[in-house]
């Protein structure tokens, strides 16, 4: 089983999908990020542009998904934001017609709360503490800048089942998911600093320094 974890850039689908991958046995985590930074590594930078726009990011995508579902057993969890319709339908769909159990979910947030979540990943905190709360985002400017369009396409139907986080915890969040699927998801036996600390690991790994 596939499950395609999209949302706005920010909204928690890392966390999320770290967090399944924890408590799923047997799943994998499978990044579409990482095909897409390969074809910018070997594009010269004057043309690299959004890599989804790329065939050769789409066919890549599922040609590696199609391959691990083939082969191993247990969940495949993929968390990627993806706001044109086509694109999914040159992957999710072609993995459907493969014969391939795919579950696409959709987290959702207002606003202001995926801004919020925004401010507080990778180095956010430190930011706030030296330049203050309301510290603008430069860090993330192209998330900020996509987020009205993710919010606005992300909620039409075609988008999966739509999960709203605004008031769920991470661990609520990937445990609403794997409900969803069927998956029997392993009890969370972190405690509340535990649980915080795992969280900042995970965000510190995914900085992107471009």
């Amino acid at each position: 089983m596939l499950l395609w974890i999209n949302g706005p850039f920010g909204v928690g689908k890392t966390q999320v999908s770290h967090e399944l991958r924890r408590r799923l046995p047997g799943s994998v985590l499978c990044d579409p990020e990482e095909v897409g930074f390969g074809l910018h590594r070997m594009t010269p930078k004057a043309l690299r542009g959004d890599f989804q726009d790329l065939p050769a990011w789409r066919q890549g995508v599922f040609e590696v998904l199609d391959l691990t579902l083939d082969h191993h057993p247990g969940p495949v969890i993929v968390p990627m934001t993806v706001t044109e319709p086509a694109y999914l339908a040159e992957t999710l769909g072609r993995l459907r017609e493969r014969g391939h159990d795919v579950r696409h979910f959709a987290l959702l947030a207002e606003r202001e709360e995926v801004l919020r979540r925004l401010r507080e990943r990778g180095f956010g905190h430190a930011v706030q503490l030296v330049a203050g709360v309301d510290a603008p985002l430069r860090g993330e400017s192209f998330a900020v800048s996509r987020l009205d369009h993710c919010l606005d396409r992300l909620g039409g139907a075609e988008f999966g089942e739509h999960v709203r986080t605004d008031h769920l915890t991470v661990p609520e969040v990937a445990e609403h998911v794997a409900a969803s699927a069927g998956l029997a998801i392993a009890p969370d036996t972190d405690g509340p600093l535990r649980g915080r600390l795992r969280r900042a690991l995970v965000g510190v790994r995914h900085i992107r320094f471009i």
